[in-house]
């Protein structure tokens, strides 16, 4: 199992051609409601959609094994499973010892002989499917204290949202395919990710997470500071290769007297600006967290690559068959929200708030 959090605890499960993939989550108080319908619709928008998402359709219905009784927690590890049927790993017998470019392959199947490639193993995004279930009963654990957590898609290739957006924006893009934030950028966004499938090819994009409702102090310092804690937690969905908190990259072009959120007294302390994404010295300054995600194309493509046989040690050429995603980022929206529910519960618990 790969784990994570310190008091309210995630164990992930399971490899993407096993019978199931599955979670539990440690340490969840007993008494809290759970709507099961949340946890479908969650589960719904982390599912493929026609025309940009992969053909593998899964039903992904999730079974509650333990710790939810009749909709209530009840103190002990709840333990979720879903059932993969829709396998087919016919595919991957022909480039069982060709690493795929890009893909965790080559480190995996050196490390470990017996390694199961088989739509991409331990490592595929199909065990996203239960970082959402875990997520969605996170978010429903969150809701009584105020703290909202919604995602959207703010770049797809080269297609990119420039609008300023908050959180309702982000909630209202669950209506769009892309997880755009718009009809319009809904539309220029499916156009690309169609483009780049018809040539064979793959593209990345960005994923922003706006959170709100986290009270001044919330979070920790150095290790266990608010962005550190999400960081690693985001980093451990497949395809992620960056991260940034509000204006990121960007502050390294600005002075000091731009840079920083000036404060002033309206029912409160409030900041002027939200540049440093609501963070500062790992805790939370009352203004909204804004990170974003980078997701890199999809590895598996049909266009042929350059590899090399490990059964020879000779150079070949590889051209990847099967069901993959053109860009994960539509999809990888859902499961940003629910890593980071995971991980607020977590560090709400700690700190005595849950």
């Amino acid at each position: 199992m790969h784990s994570l959090g310190k008091k309210i605890r995630f164990h992930l499960s399971g490899k993407s051609h096993d019978d199931y993939v599955g979670c539990i989550l440690e340490n969840v108080p007993s008494g809290i409601p759970i709507s099961l319908n949340d946890i479908r619709e969650e589960m719904e928008l982390r599912r493929p959609r026609d025309d940009i998402g992969t053909p593998r359709k899964e039903d992904d219905i999730v079974e509650v094994v333990s710790g939810i009784v009749n909709c209530v927690t009840d103190g002990t590890p709840i333990k979720m499973l879903i059932a993969n049927k829709n396998v087919d790993s016919s595919k991957y017998n022909e480039i069982k010892t060709i690493p795929r470019p890009g893909h965790a392959d080559l480190p995996a199947m050196v490390k470990w002989k017996d390694h199961d490639m088989r739509g991409g193993g331990q490592f595929s995004g199909r065990l996203t499917a239960p970082i959402v279930a875990a997520g969605s009963i996170a978010k429903q654990m969150l809701s009584p204290l105020g703290i909202r957590i919604a995602a959207f898609s703010r770049s797809i290739g080269n297609i990119t949202d420039n609008e300023t957006r908050d959180i309702n924006d982000a909630v209202a893009s669950r209506k769009y395919a892309t997880r755009a934030c718009s009809a319009k950028t809904d539309g220029l966004m499916r156009n690309e990710i169609i483009n780049t499938s018809r040539e064979g090819d793959s593209i990345g994009g960005i994923a922003e997470c706006i959170i709100t409702g986290l009270p001044i102090g919330f979070g920790g310092i150095w290790f266990d500071s608010l962005d550190a804690v999400i960081s690693r937690a985001v980093f451990g969905i497949p395809a992620v290769k960056g991260i940034e908190f509000g204006e990121g990259f960007s502050l390294t072009k600005m002075k000091g007297s731009e840079s920083n959120d000036q404060y002033y007294f309206n029912e409160g302390i409030k900041a002027m600006t939200n540049n440093m994404g609501g963070i500062v010295g790992g805790m939370s300054d009352g203004m909204p967290i804004v990170f974003r995600a980078a997701f890199k194309p999809t590895p598996s493509i049909s266009k042929e690559q350059r590899s090399v046989d490990l059964s020879t040690m000779k150079d070949t050429v590889i051209s990847v068959k099967g069901r993959h995603d053109t860009c994960v980022v539509p999809r990888a929206v859902a499961a940003v929200e629910a890593i980071t529910a995971i991980v607020l519960a977590d560090v709400s618990s700690i700190e005595g708030l849950l």
